[in-house]
């Protein structure tokens, strides 16, 4: 395996520059699925490359339930630092599998509590709750039947079905504060999300944050293009980009400071940095490129992330690859 086995656990690093440069000089869409892509690979290869450190350490653990042949001295020479990095990586992996394991079941349960807490609502795409706490999210789901309606109560179903599978949920609260337009906006926006299945990016540079600390700073920048990916097709839809930015700052101001227990950190909860979000739907809309001119310096950044993140998939697949023939090898009967 050689080096190549640690290349995967630092090779995230080369992200970091095109992570601050896609918010600014991409278009949020192609940001948004550039990052998550990038974050996904890297947290996948470097995992594995925890796991294979592992196996050398546990190897060489007395009483571990292993092969004997797998603490042979042509396996444990296989990498370097074996002593150090084999039982290091021990840790290491156990608690990148508890964070990721603790992150994900979280979403779930919140999952969970949503669809529990709307289960009784009329199967609308849209859901207005009788509620004077301001709020306004979607929720990812399967498809909902559109047309059907509420008969009173606290429920009022509107609104046509998103492109995407889930409802939008908001509050008479949020309603009260908003003028129609800025409603309509509202409801692209939070239609977007869906449309978009934003919370599939979201999940996966989160649990790639949990699973290699370097992708933070890519997580942060998700959070914001996602948002901004919404916004983007919020003012396609209405046709008015500032009703999109007056909506986005009202909602900003009309939300409470601390999230109610019941809203979900799903899709659109996180309203991300408003007076960014705001001064960008102020500039013209931005061009829809599916990649960077390579001689410009998000460009340059770009193609470092997709070179690391490459590199990182080839590091892995040799790593796993190397050590599978030796443990073969030493399995082989001489």
């Amino acid at each position: 395996m050689g080096v190549f086995v640690f290349l995967p656990l630092v090779l995230p690093l080369t992200a970091w520059p095109v992570a601050r440069l896609a918010e600014q000089r991409l278009h949020p869409r192609t940001a948004t699925r550039l990052l998550a892509a990038v974050a996904g690979v890297s947290a996948v290869c470097s995992t594995l490359c925890l796991g294979l450190l592992m196996i050398v350490g546990t190897a060489q653990l007395p009483g571990n339930p292993l092969p004997d042949g797998w603490s042979d001295p042509d396996v444990r020479a296989a990498l370097p630092y074996d002593e150090i990095a084999g039982r290091a990586a021990i840790p290491a992996l156990l608690a990148v599998l508890v964070s990721c394991g603790a992150a994900a079941w979280r979403q779930v349960r919140v999952r969970r509590r949503v669809v529990a807490a709307l289960g009784g609502l009329p199967p609308t795409p849209v859901a207005v709750l009788q509620d004077r706490t301001p709020y306004a999210y979607a929720v990812p789901g399967g498809p909902v039947r559109g047309g059907a309606r509420g008969h009173g109560g606290k429920v009022r179903g509107r609104g046509r079905a998103p492109r995407g599978h889930g409802r939008v949920v908001v509050s008479t609260g949020m309603l009260a504060g908003l003028a129609p337009a800025e409603r309509r906006a509202l409801f692209a926006h939070e239609r977007a999300h869906l449309a978009g299945r934003h919370h599939r990016h979201l999940l996966t540079v989160h649990l790639a944050a949990r699973a290699n600390p370097f992708l933070r700073p890519l997580r942060t920048a998700v959070s914001y293009t996602a948002e901004r990916w919404a916004d983007e097709e919020a003012a396609a839809e209405v046709g008015s980009r500032h009703s999109v930015a007056r909506a986005i700052g009202k909602a900003a101001l009309l939300a409470p400071r601390a999230p109610a227990a019941a809203l979900p950190a799903l899709t659109g909860g996180d309203a991300g940095p408003v007076p960014r979000r705001v001064a960008a739907l102020m500039r013209p809309a931005p061009a829809g490129r599916a990649w960077p001119p390579v001689g410009t310096a998000v460009g340059l950044a770009a193609w470092c992330a997709a070179f690391g993140a490459t590199v990182s998939a080839l590091s892995s697949a040799n790593s796993a690859v190397t050590l599978f023939l030796v443990l073969r090898g030493t399995a082989s009967p001489m």
